[in-house]
């Protein structure tokens, strides 16, 4: 069947009517031969978490998940997937991973009240890239919250793949905020997993280095993460050599992969799929967990790689391939209209459909995607490729020189399952039963009530009778 919606070279211009009846999406029928998977899909969001801001000159801009909101709405695909409002993380869940002191002091520390904590602003890594905004420790909580969701849904088996755009920041560290992350959502959701999941992978496509994950998982062969993004010595965070393993029992259980600038859609792909194959085959891990920063992309603010949305869609694609249990984040991104045109792509991969390239003309703001108004705009040609032939196949075989280390899969003893999925606290838990308990007993009581009026029913029956 033909879709001319598809088709941009079309030469029929249809009327207002016809448009709006056009589908935005053409389903994908997968087969068992074509090793078809449709998996539960959960999209995990909050829009309260659009509404914060850095600075004007801050890079960071939480209206790209607006966007990105009303591109996945504007394409209807929340059709094909399970929506949530997620929560606000509270306090108790953050301090799973990160310290008392640095979550009190972002609880405490406004612009109004700075200069009180001025003693503090440098223990606790605030600066140009991380600074003190208004709602800080709200937004936080907001995104945090979201990545527990989804991974409870995970956990639970609701969902198949869970998303969060809002999530994905990889940076934040135990005791400080570092690289625009103030709370580590990944950390916190790798946690909350691990309770069932006896290993668990990261994969990280974010141009910049996922060191405050790799860093909380060092020690552990639970966890294996795998890392692609430029790496000089000198790029932020300055981390994420190929030499960086792992220590002690996580040695060998941490994989970077370091790039050089412009790095295109074909070498990038070849290389990512000739490494995470084996590494899924030789770690079997039981979920995964992929953090999609768009600042990979060519023509992004702060960016210098020279992918188009296709080939970074390509790299999540071919990891839900493997059919297991999917975490799927956000991150990095800094050019909002193709950070935007990114996750909506990919949420539309999550869920097996391929969409029109032309963006719905019912879109909000759409003239941020002006002139082409495309879903995939050219963003390759920016940057000379620095990344030669030779270079990457020397990578590619010094990287799976080191998974022959890992020997297979690590095995855990998975002593106690804690039934508690839902993260309610001990009063929330009480109230729900005493709740049950006096429906129990309501019931109980109709039912008693009801048996009176059958005997007495009986009784008159049988005096009739006589």
């Amino acid at each position: 069947m033909s879709y001319r919606w598809l088709d941009e070279d079309s030469t029929i211009s249809l009327d207002y009517k016809a448009n709006q009846k056009t589908p935005f999406y053409e389903p994908i029928v997968n087969t068992f031969q074509d090793g078809g998977y449709n998996p539960n899909v959960s999209y995990h969001f909050n829009p309260d978490v659009s509404q914060y801001h850095y600075g004007v000159r801050h890079p960071m801009k939480p209206f790209r998940l607006m966007l990105t909101d009303h591109l996945v709405l504007a394409y209807k695909l929340y059709e094909k997937m399970d929506v949530y409002h997620s929560h606000r993380a509270s306090r108790e869940e953050l301090l799973e991973f990160h310290s008392d002191d640095y979550i009190k002091f972002l609880e405490s520390v406004t612009p109004d009240n700075v200069k009180k904590y001025s003693q503090y602003l440098k223990q606790f890594n605030i600066g140009d890239d991380c600074p003190v905004f208004e709602g800080m420790y709200d937004y936080s909580q907001i995104y945090a919250g979201a990545s527990l969701d989804a991974s409870r849904k995970l956990i639970s088996g609701m969902s198949d793949i869970a998303i969060n755009w809002s999530g994905g920041l990889h940076h934040a560290k135990k005791y400080e905020p570092s690289g625009f992350c103030y709370v580590n959502d990944i950390v916190l959701a790798i946690l909350n997993m691990l309770t069932v999941h006896p290993r668990v992978l990261y994969i990280d496509i974010d141009l910049h280095h996922g060191d405050g994950v790799q860093e909380a998982f060092y020690l552990t062969d639970r966890v294996m993460t795998v890392s692609f993004h430029k790496y000089n010595g000198e790029f932020f965070p300055g981390t994420g050599n190929h030499d960086e393993v792992g220590l002690g029992k996580g040695k060998h259980f941490a994989l970077n992969i370091p790039l050089q600038d412009g790095i295109d859609d074909e070498s990038y792909i070849r290389l990512f799929k000739s490494v995470m194959e084996p590494v899924i085959t030789n770690y079997k891990p039981t979920a995964i967990v992929q953090q999609c920063g768009a600042d990979s992309l060519g023509y992004d603010r702060l960016g210098c790689f020279n992918l188009n949305i296709a080939a970074h869609g390509e790299c999540v694609k071919f990891i839900k391939s493997f059919g297991l249990p999917m975490l799927v984040l956000g991150g990095g991104g800094y050019t909002p209209r193709n950070v935007s045109r990114l996750w909506c792509y990919e949420t539309s991969i999550m869920t097996n459909v391929k969409l029109n390239s032309k963006l719905p003309e019912t879109l909000p703001f759409r003239n941020f995607f002006q002139p082409d108004y495309s879903l995939h705009p050219n963003l390759g040609d920016r940057l000379d490729n620095k990344n030669s032939k030779r270079y990457l196949e020397n990578l590619r075989n010094q990287l799976l020189e080191h998974l022959r280390f890992l020997r297979g899969a690590p095995s855990v003893a998975m002593n106690e399952i804690p039934p508690d999925i839902q993260n309610m606290s001990t009063d929330e838990e009480q109230a729900i039963l005493d709740k049950l308990n006096k429906e129990s007993e309501y019931d109980e009581y109709l039912e008693s009530e009801r048996q009176k009026m059958n005997d007495k029913d009986q009784a008159r029956t049988n005096e009739q009778e006589e």
